[in-house]
């Protein structure tokens, strides 16, 4: 293997622990330059190169994970959209729904009260999948397809 592609694979090696810690730890407070600095890059680094490997920014990645959780959470019922909220990591209720309803097109009380009807039956890997949230605010404004 050629010098520059053994610094490409460690590259995309540490790129790829970024984004395991982020998977792993969503729920605790992460930023960019924590990351960065986990990484042995600059922040403004880091989010360059997680772009170019992963489509997204670092921060983007890390709230895409937590509404991912949040969308589980609120599906399977019994705790309050707040409690979601602190769980999935989000330090504010107003940030959680907003973000939130950027990624899902609805808020998570909407989402909460017709998600689990819209999974019933489903097996729980399949309804993960088939409610994953839109990233990047795709998800289409309410009453529109």
């Amino acid at each position: 293997m050629t010098s520059t592609a053994q610094d490409r694979v460690r590259r995309l090696e540490r790129l790829r622990a970024v984004r395991d810690r982020i998977d792993r730890e969503h729920a605790r407070p992460l930023d960019v330059e924590a990351l960065a600095r986990g990484a042995s890059m600059s922040a403004g680094h880091l989010s360059r190169e997680f772009r170019r490997a992963y489509g997204e920014s670092p921060y983007s990645y890390l709230m895409t994970r937590r509404v991912e959780r949040a969308m589980m959470l609120l599906r399977l019922g019994g705790m309050s959209v707040t409690d979601v909220c602190f769980a999935v990591g989000f330090s504010s209720l107003g940030t959680f729904s907003t973000r939130f309803t950027e990624l899902v097109g609805c808020s998570p009380s909407v989402y909460r009260a017709t998600a689990a009807r819209a999974t019933e039956g489903l097996p729980a890997c399949v309804a993960q999948r088939v409610s994953r949230p839109v990233r990047n605010r795709e998800a289409p404004a309410a009453g529109t397809s």
